[in-house]
């Protein structure tokens, strides 16, 4: 019934196409390698393999490139973290509205993390905790494959510290588009998935 809700609430939107459904984590990731949709919404409670082990598996794999969104009804910080070390773009609680669904399909699918400012903030600490640089001593490089230019290290700082993209072109005063690009530049130089894992970098970096 939960399945035949959210592809009922999916379908109606002209710019989202439901591909397909799977009842197990077994089932997903073979969907997944099937059907090469852009996003998957992920439970994490399922039968035969659970979402956290089902995403893992999708992250891990060169040939699948789908943003996850995980989408659960328990609001738990082991899952929440658990969810986001495997991999997953975001994370929502069932108890969402439809909008807040279709909109987190959508943030996903642009290749942003679904999460809010004070959600950002418990990441940091938890992936931060025990990593954090001594006052005297020099925090490692970040691991890039080129250098960032000064207008990318502004983008990431600001990244780092929750802003959407709208909210750093104001800041900097250019066009959302640009701070795309700038951001999409970030991720690949740092061999980032997302989001997170570039704001999870650059704390543990000493950048932000």
């Amino acid at each position: 019934m939960m399945r035949a809700g959210f592809r009922t609430i999916l379908s109606l939107e002209n710019d989202i196409t439901v591909v397909g459904e799977a009842s197990t984590g077994t089932e997903a990731v073979a969907a997944a390698a099937r059907l090469h949709p852009d996003v998957i919404c992920m439970d994490v409670q399922m039968p035969d393999m659970d979402g956290l082990e089902a995403t893992r598996l999708l992250t891990a794999d060169p040939g699948s490139d789908a943003a996850i969104l995980i989408v659960t009804t328990f609001d738990r910080d082991d899952y929440l973290f658990a969810a986001l070390s495997a991999g997953a773009s975001g994370f929502l609680l069932k108890n969402a509205g439809p909008e807040e669904l279709i909109a987190a399909v959508r943030i996903v699918g642009a290749g942003d993390a679904l999460l809010a400012p004070e959600v950002t903030r418990r990441v940091i600490e938890r992936f931060t905790a025990g990593a954090s640089v001594p006052a005297a001593s020099v925090p490692p490089p970040l691991p890039l494959s080129e250098p960032l230019t000064e207008r990318e290290s502004e983008v990431l700082r600001l990244v780092a510290e929750a802003l959407s993209n709208a909210e750093i072109a104001a800041r900097l005063y250019i066009g959302e588009a640009t701070v795309k690009t700038h951001v999409s530049n970030v991720l690949q130089k740092l061999g980032a998935r997302d989001r997170v894992q570039a704001v999870v970098l650059a704390h543990r970096h000493g950048l932000a």
